[in-house]
């Protein structure tokens, strides 16, 4: 292969120039990371093995970022991208490595975080999760319009480090299901000539193109957020009932159109409200042996097969007699929280007033066995706990509304498992403290960012009262470097 050897540095550390690297690692951003001249140097859509020209973009003391210039031996984890766009679009990082190999790289990611950030030495990290499809497992995609300059409605996902936006007719990790709606969709907003939402001046009315699918179900939402008040957006987009309705007849499975409101000028992507256009607001989708409702904005696994897998090793690790009382704190719509109660004993009735009546006061539980509570910060989510909890007939649970830090040293019950599902800054520091004092017997934490796991799994260990018994990875975003893992903490001998 010849070398490009323009620029080639050789000693100096400059911005602009190339430098040949073989890359080792891979960072938990995705990028490849290698070294020269005993610095380290981090680069996008590498692997370990390659060895490459990058040029320097970004010069620091101690470290670079570069950008891949010319690969002079591939590694050879390195494969074809699946998509034709995988070197422009931001969705997936990954593609061009193959999927043995990105598990290893999310295992070795996890044992890092716990090693260098969490102080542990030889974590129980046991084999992780495969995903049980590499491809077209989200259950849910979300997509940002623009105009192009002929004038077609645009879709996609923006271009790595940039806000221009990749239109895509297809995306090979969404479900397979909803390409169709994503392609033909477009046109038919593109024909209506409804106003498309511009970031930069905050102007029009479309702003994004949302579709969710049960993956066990086949029914599929399809959402328009919009940047004005609804019943004015009805008005401003004349013949939306009617496009509505057509879609309902055009696909069989859409079972709703719905409107949502986000006037804010931020990357939040759906607004407090929602309504519905044509068909229902929810599709029903089975998880777990249990049925559900999911809403447009509601927060639920995007990898359903996946998830599945990882509530099973739960349930397995957890061994429960069916006497526990189970807090689950961050819980949502109660994804994990039902599955847990349903291996639990039926004493408490549901009071039929607490899907309305969503600030129940902890306190009212009083002693009690064999029950699994729900914390989570956002009322809706809440509401729809309760709903699931219901059309489940589980009669053992109880959700309460409110910060967890705020609601955890409420209970009035000693909880015998504390299952943490935290956002990806993990858990504040006094949801830690309290633990600490109400002591329960076993902590599972669910985290989706390693970083955050291993700080707090330091504190909860550091204490004495806790050591960590298994750490299941688990693959719920094949093709990105994202990684779940449940970690098992169990109550020291004191």
């Amino acid at each position: 292969m010849k070398i490009d050897s323009n620029n080639l540095a050789t000693s100096s550390w400059q911005q602009g120039q190339l430098v040949e690297i073989t890359i080792t690692d891979l960072t938990d951003s995705g990028d490849g990371v290698g070294r020269y001249d005993q610095k380290v140097v981090f680069i996008p859509d590498t692997v370990p093995g390659d060895r490459l020209l990058a040029r320097l973009t970004l010069v620091k003391p101690q470290y670079a970022h570069g950008k891949l210039h010319q690969i002079i031996k591939a590694s050879n984890h390195r494969i074809k991208p699946y998509c034709i766009v995988a070197d422009k679009c931001g969705g997936c990082q990954w593609q061009h490595i193959n999927y043995e190999y990105q598990l290893q790289g999310k295992q070795n990611q996890i044992i890092q975080a716990l090693e260098r950030i969490g102080k542990l030495t030889n974590p129980p990290v046991v084999a992780i999760l495969s995903s049980p499809k590499p491809f077209g497992y989200r259950n849910k995609a979300t997509y940002p319009l623009s105009i192009s300059s002929t004038g077609q409605v645009k879709a996609g996902y923006y271009q790595k480090g940039s806000h221009k936006l990749i239109n895509l007719n297809q995306c090979p990790i969404q479900d397979q299901r909803l390409n169709p709606l994503l392609q033909e969709v477009k046109q038919d907003i593109t024909r209506q000539d409804w106003q498309i939402y511009d970031e930069q001046k905050h102007t029009g009315i479309l702003r994004h193109l949302s579709l969710r699918i049960g993956e066990n179900t086949g029914e599929i939402l399809l959402t328009l957020v919009v940047k004005i008040d609804i019943e004015q957006a009805k008005e401003i987009l004349p013949g939306i009932e009617a496009q509505a309705q057509e879609w309902l007849e055009r696909y069989p499975e859409l079972v709703g159109v719905c409107l949502n409101y986000n006037p804010k000028a931020t990357n939040t992507i759906f607004g407090k409200q929602t309504v519905c256009v044509a068909g229902r607001v929810f599709l029903h989708e089975q998880f777990a042996g249990l049925q559900f409702q999911l809403t447009p904005d509601t927060f639920f696994q995007v990898n359903t097969k996946a998830a599945e897998k990882l509530i099973d090793v739960v349930i397995r690790e957890l061994n429960l007699n069916g006497s526990e009382v189970i807090v689950d704190a961050y819980c949502g719509i109660g994804t994990f929280t039902l599955p847990l109660a349903k291996h639990l004993q039926h004493l408490r009735k549901v009071n039929p007033n607490s899907v309305e009546k969503t600030g129940e006061d902890l306190s009212k539980i009083g002693p009690a066995k064999s029950m699994a509570i729900g914390l989570e910060l956002q009322k809706v989510a809440i509401k729809q706990a309760w709903l699931n909890a219901e059309i489940n007939h589980l009669t053992n649970v109880g959700f309460y509304e409110g910060k967890v830090e705020d609601l955890l040293p409420q209970l009035q019950v000693k909880p015998d498992v504390v299952l943490l599902d935290p956002p990806r800054k993990g858990c504040d520091r006094s949801v830690l403290e309290t633990l600490l004092k109400i002591l329960p017997d076993r902590i599972v934490y669910i985290s989706c960012k390693p970083a955050t796991l291993a700080r707090d799994l330091k504190f909860l260990c550091e204490s004495g009262q806790y050591y960590l018994s298994k750490v299941q990875p688990a693959d719920f975003f094949p093709q990105t470097a994202h990684v779940e893992c449940a970690a098992f903490l169990v109550r020291s001998e004191v």
